[in-house]
């Protein structure tokens, strides 16, 4: 067992985390994949699928129940992956969420959407890493990932054209505000983000691990909407997320370290 990868990936039981799952199993390369849900059955509904899908895989997939808002069940996949392996070799910070359509819908208020979006994509994640450092150093390749956006970067909200930074008319309130237009605290949190990611690759530079943050572009998941309406406005296939932190996994963007990472590039800030 000492020979595989040992790899944790949160919300990894659909869209994105579950792309990342497909392509670690397609790889010739073995790994010990932990799929981590906030509901225990849906992660392993997804171990099913995809052990159905790849049969043949030279990895090993296991379901794991983590809520990255819920300190304990955080500790006690600590608990379990330091029992079971003894260290980690990857954590890939995947799960996230946008809160600021149930803002506009009127189901949240400002303020819950944005401690809600700070609260996962942030704290959790930041209380995550935190709790699985040690098991990290433990390893002979230490790797930190997170998964962060294309609106997070601060150069690109000069870009008038994306309908995201589409100036609205004058007045108050903004009545034409849209989910394509308004997301604020979904991407202040992930900026957010960014700066967290840099002070894990300061924190743990000497430590000898190797820290990213991933910006998958748009791509067809359900975050924030529904998947066929993000295909509608041009999202990519979510399988190329899956591949791009396989290749980053598997050493190929090691050059880029401490930075946030695009396919072809690095996203400017």
């Amino acid at each position: 067992m000492d020979h595989e990868t040992i790899v944790l990936v949160t919300g990894a039981n659909t869209g994105l985390g579950f792309e990342m799952i497909r392509a670690l199993c397609s790889s010739e390369k073995s790994y010990e994949l932990l799929v981590g849900g906030r509901s225990l059955i849906k992660a392993e509904q997804a171990v099913d699928a995809v052990m159905k899908e790849f049969p043949s895989t030279a990895s090993r997939v296991w379901p794991v129940q983590i809520d990255v808002e819920d300190d304990e069940s955080i500790q006690r996949v600590f608990d379990e992956v330091q029992t079971r392996f003894g260290r980690l070799d990857a954590l890939v910070n995947n799960a996230g969420a946008q809160f600021d359509p149930q803002f506009l819908a009127g189901s949240l208020t400002m303020r819950q959407a944005w401690n809600a979006s700070w609260n996962v994509n942030t704290v959790g994640t930041q209380v995550m890493t935190a709790t699985f450092v040690p098991l990290l150093l433990k390893s002979n390749d230490p790797r930190l990932l997170f998964i962060t956006s294309g609106t997070s970067t601060l150069k690109g909200t000069e870009n008038p054209e994306l309908p995201i930074n589409k100036v609205p008319l004058a007045g108050w309130p903004k009545k034409s505000l849209t989910a394509l237009s308004y997301i604020p605290a979904y991407r202040s949190s992930k900026c957010g983000m960014n700066m967290m990611m840099r002070e894990w690759y300061r924190m743990l530079k000497e430590d000898g691990v190797k820290v990213w943050c991933i910006s998958p572009g748009f791509l067809a998941t359900g975050l924030g909407g529904s998947q066929e309406a993000n295909k509608s406005l041009g999202a990519g296939d979510p399988a190329t997320a899956g591949y791009f932190v396989r290749a980053v996994l598997e050493g190929q963007r090691d050059d880029d370290v401490g930075r946030v990472l695009v396919r072809d590039g690095v996203q400017p800030w």
